[in-house]
């Protein structure tokens, strides 16, 4: 089979499937099958914890070949996309009480962060090949940050109740902008990380409390 099949790309893989139920399953919300996006939010909140360590797992290996790197930049921006450009937007989507402002507002998200990350590897391409650049952080905000966005929207979503839906474009339109915006964000380290994780489960946690209300 072509690719790389091994440990390094395994929680990759794993992230973009949960991307594709949370999507199958905003798709029966917009169809009237299921009356929650609680599946679609948690599912997006999974790829995000996905993608927080799946790096950390790829550098455990040894001696990784250059193919191995370069498919592994690769396939990570292309999964981050779904997982973090079209989950969210088919979310936003889902939820906005004005479809043509919703379809706007999902393209643009969708599109600023498939730029960003484009830009994201060209760049990272050039450090690697530069031995005097040790240049490692952000430009623009990481498109990964929609995983903890759009949850905390939504908690406050069902808190607040239907009234509240019109904010998702707005949101998804400020992050799209946010995503090109040329600003420098250093790259988080492993306190940061652990700091998401366990605001990621408390988001998750809240979430499931509030549904059952």
């Amino acid at each position: 089979m072509i690719g790389v099949w091994s440990y390094t790309v395994i929680l990759t893989y794993v992230g973009l499937a949960s991307a594709v139920v949370g999507m199958s399953w905003s798709a029966l919300f917009m169809a009237g099958e299921v009356s929650s996006l609680l599946v679609p939010i948690c599912c997006l909140l999974f790829s995000g914890f996905c993608d927080m360590f799946d790096g950390r797992i790829a550098r455990s290996k040894k001696n990784r070949t250059e193919h191995e790197k370069n498919f592994g930049i690769e396939i990570d921006s292309l999964c981050d996309d779904v997982c973090f450009g079209v989950q969210p937007a088919m979310i936003v989507f889902a939820l906005s009480p004005n479809k043509y402002f919703g379809v706007v507002a999902a393209t643009c998200l969708v599109l600023a962060g498939i730029v960003r990350l484009a830009h994201f590897n060209v760049v990272e391409m050039e450090r690697r090949a530069d031995p005097d650049n040790d240049d490692h952080s952000y430009r623009g905000l990481p498109i990964t940050t929609s995983a903890i966005i759009i949850p905390f929207f939504y908690i406050l979503y069902t808190v607040i109740g239907e009234s509240f839906a019109a904010a998702f474009p707005i949101v998804a339109i400020i992050t799209a902008i946010l995503d090109i915006t040329p600003f420098k964000l250093k790259k988080p380290g492993t306190a940061v990380v652990y700091i998401f994780t366990v605001l990621g489960i408390t988001t998750t946690v809240a979430l499931i409390i509030l549904s059952k209300k």
